[in-house]
C-alpha cells in the first residue's frame, strides 16, 4: 500500500490546459473519488497516475518515490478501465493470470492467486468461459480480479460501473466497498455519478475545468459546499438556487429572496449582521424544505412559503414536488407518499433556516465557510 501525492500537476493537449496546477494528497489505504462532469480532466489525471499519460509539469509521488518518468509497467499500480479491456479470445482464467504471466510469476504462485481471486470475487465455475459468455457484472469482477492478483500498491478504477444497469450497479457498489475493506488498498476511483462517489468514498475531490473545487468527506461536501458549483453538483434532487439580499433589522437577520424573506439560525445571523444590504445567492436543498402538514412544531428560524404544485415525481419512498410561489420562482421539495399531492394544489412549506447556503454573487464562494 502507499500514499499518493500530486504537487502542482499540469497537463496540456496543444493549447488547451486539461489539468491546471492541481495538488492533492491521498493517504495510504484511503478510498478517494475523482468526481466531476464529463471533460473536467478526471480520467486524464488517473491516466497520468497510471503512467499512460505524461506529466507536463509538477510531481507525482507514490510511497515517497517520484513516479513522473517511471514506465507504467514498473509502477506498482493497477488500473481497471471503463470498458474492462478483457481479451475476448482468452478465458476468464487466462484474463486474470495475464499480468502475472507477463511478470514471470511461477505457475504455483499463479494458481494460488487465481484460487484466491476467484473465491473472493465470486467467480467460481466461470474460469473456462470467455468474456462474451458472462454478464456485465461478471466481466467487471474479472477485470478487478486481474488487477488485484498483481498486488498493487494503488488501484485505479475508471468509471467501472458505467456499463452496468441500475440493479447491478447497486450490487457492484457494495462489492467495491467490501473489496476495499478487506484488501485495504489505496483506491482512486473516477466517476461523474455523485451517488456512487457519496456511497463509497472516504474523501471526494470535486473537479471542474482541471482544478479541484473542493476536497473533503462526502458529508462536508453535502453540508458545506465551498461554492455554487459544489452545491449544484452534489445532492439529488438538485438544490434550489435563488438571488437574494441580506437584511438585518433588530434581532431578525435573514435574506430577502424571490420566494420570500428567509430567516437564518442565530449562530450564522451574528456573522451576517454587518453584511446588511449585500447581494448574495442562496442554496436550499429540497430535503430542507418540508410540507407544513408534516411538521409538528416550528423553529424560530423556519420560514413559511406558499407554493402552487406543478409537477410530482415518484422517487419510490418519497415524492419530489416541483412548485412555484407567487413570484414565479421554482421550489423543489420532498414529501412522503402519505400525502395526496396533485398539480395546481396550493400548499404551505417551510424552509429550514439552519440549512441555507449563502454565496457571494461575484466569486460564487460560500461566504460562511
Amino acid at each position: 500500500m502507499a500514499d499518493v501525492i500530486l504537487q502542482s500537476i499540469v497537463k496540456k493537449f496543444g493549447n488547451s490546459t486539461i489539468i491546471d496546477n492541481l495538488s492533492m494528497s491521498i493517504n495510504d489505504g484511503e478510498f478517494v473519488t475523482l468526481l466531476g462532469p464529463s471533460g473536467c480532466g478526471k480520467t486524464t489525471l488517473l491516466r497520468m497516475i497510471a503512467g499512460l499519460e505524461t506529466i507536463d509539469s509538477g510531481d507525482l509521488m507514490v510511497a515517497g518515490k517520484r513516479y513522473n518518468s517511471l514506465p507504467a509497467q514498473k509502477r506498482r499500480i493497477a488500473m481497471v478501465f471503463q470498458s474492462y479491456a478483457l481479451f475476448p479470445h482468452m478465458t476468464v482464467q487466462k484474463n486474470i493470470l495475464f499480468g502475472l504471466q507477463i511478470n514471470g510469476v511461477s505457475r504455483l504462485k499463479m494458481q494460488q492467486k487465481l484460487k484466491w481471486a476467484v473465491g473472493f470475487l465470486h467467480l467460481n465455475g466461470l474460469e473456462d468461459r470467455f468474456p462474451r459468455e458472462i454478464s456485465g457484472g461478471q466481466r467487471q469482477r474479472v477485470a478487478l480480479a486481474r488487477a488485484l492478483v498483481l498486488d498493487p500498491d494503488v488501484l485505479l478504477l475508471d468509471e467501472p460501473l458505467s456499463n452496468l444497469d441500475a440493479a447491478l450497479r447497486e450490487t457492484a457498489v457494495e462489492e467495491l466497498k467490501r473489496i476495499h475493506r478487506h484488501v485495504g488498498k489505496t483506491i482512486i476511483y473516477v466517476t461523474h455519478n455523485q451517488v456512487e462517489a457519496m456511497s463509497m468514498s472516504e474523501r471526494i475531490a470535486l473537479i471542474n475545468n482541471g482544478r479541484i473545487v473542493q476536497y473533503d468527506s462526502p458529508t462536508i461536501l453535502y453540508d458545506s459546499p465551498s461554492n455554487i458549483f459544489a452545491a449544484e453538483f452534489i445532492g439529488s434532487p438538485p438544490i434550489n438556487i435563488y438571488d437574494g439580499e441580506i437584511q438585518a433589522e433588530g434581532d431578525v437577520t435573514g435574506i430577502v429572496t424571490d420566494i420570500g424573506f428567509l430567516r437564518i439560525d442565530k449562530e450564522r445571523a451574528s456573522r451576517l449582521r454587518d453584511f446588511g444590504g449585500r447581494k448574495v445567492r442562496i442554496g436550499i436543498r429540497p430535503q430542507c424544505i418540508c410540507f407544513s402538514g408534516h411538521k409538528d412544531s416550528r423553529r424560530s428560524t423556519d420560514s413559511e412559503i406558499d407554493v402552487s404544485v406543478e409537477l410530482v415525481e415518484n422517487l419510490g419512498d418519497k415524492y419530489l414536488v416541483i412548485g412555484r410561489n407567487i413570484s414565479g420562482a421554482v421550489v423543489r421539495f420532498l414529501i412522503t407518499r402519505d400525502e395526496d399531492i396533485i398539480p395546481e394544489r396550493k400548499m404551505k412549506v417551510f424552509v429550514d433556516g439552519r440549512r441555507i447556503h449563502i454565496f457571494d454573487t461575484s466569486t460564487l464562494l460560500n461566504i460562511l465557510s
